[in-house]
């Protein structure tokens, strides 16, 4: 028993770890209009890395922003953009959808027609915008919203499942983009100028799961709180055999 909650622990701990190692190592990209905004899209190509609403929200506050607001069909557009391009890039984007920082809290009139006014901006952003798909928000317990991302899917009866915003329940794994305010910019490593004019890097700015070390995040940081289990019961048990003597 106590293994297994040692184990869990560990996992958790692990994976929560590898969600921020992974996420603040990646760029923001910033632009001109839009209130000087930054971006930072972050893609999980193994889905049991993807996370909950409440933990993409905490790794974009901790990373100094928030979760994607969105103000005007020109900002949906901005980053329908950046997603497209990134898509085309071989960046290994593929299906996922992202979440965004629209949510409700409680039940309330979940099931009412004044659901949809229940919605509001987790950064206190107060956009009337909305996009949401067709039938949607479906309220009841989905209380989080996404944007679609299902390039390879079927069109639905509101057309392809792409770029509108579905509820979901805010336990489900997704993907998600964080939103940062003017006079945050982004830290770019040594080497590797960057210049928010240039269009051509717009869209090269993106977090993804490279190389080994995310796989090595993964199997080293649970087995400390193991082997300190073991270094513990060995010294447990010298102890004992110490004090018989």
């Amino acid at each position: 028993m106590i293994l297994c909650a040692v184990f869990f622990i560990s996992f958790s701990f692990s994976h929560l770890f590898y969600i921020y190692f992974f996420f603040f190592s990646g760029q923001k990209v910033c632009y001109g209009g839009f209130k000087r905004s930054c971006y930072k899209i972050a893609y999980f190509q193994d889905l049991s890395r993807r996370v909950g609403f409440q933990e993409a929200r905490q790794a974009c506050e901790m990373d100094g922003g928030a979760l994607l607001s969105l103000e005007s069909e020109a900002e949906q557009q901005l980053i329908e953009n950046m997603l497209q391009n990134l898509t085309k890039s071989g960046s290994g984007i593929s299906d996922g959808d992202f979440w965004i920082g629209l949510w409700r809290s409680g039940d309330g009139l979940a099931t009412s027609s004044a659901c949809p006014d229940l919605y509001h901006w987790a950064d206190g952003s107060i956009s009337p915008f909305r996009n949401w798909y067709t039938d949607e928000p479906s309220c009841g317990s989905e209380a989080c919203v996404v944007m679609y991302h299902q390039p390879t899917a079927n069109p639905g009866l509101g057309g392809p499942y792409l770029y509108q915003w579905n509820d979901d329940r805010c336990n489900m794994k997704h993907n998600f983009v964080c939103k940062y305010g003017p006079g945050i910019f982004p830290t770019v490593p040594a080497g590797n100028p960057y210049d928010t004019n240039k269009p051509e890097d717009q869209y090269h700015v993106i977090a993804t799961e490279t190389g080994i070390i995310p796989n090595l995040i993964y199997v080293v940081i649970p087995t400390i709180p193991l082997l300190l289990l073991i270094l513990v019961a060995f010294g447990t048990c010298c102890f004992q055999m110490l004090h018989k003597r």
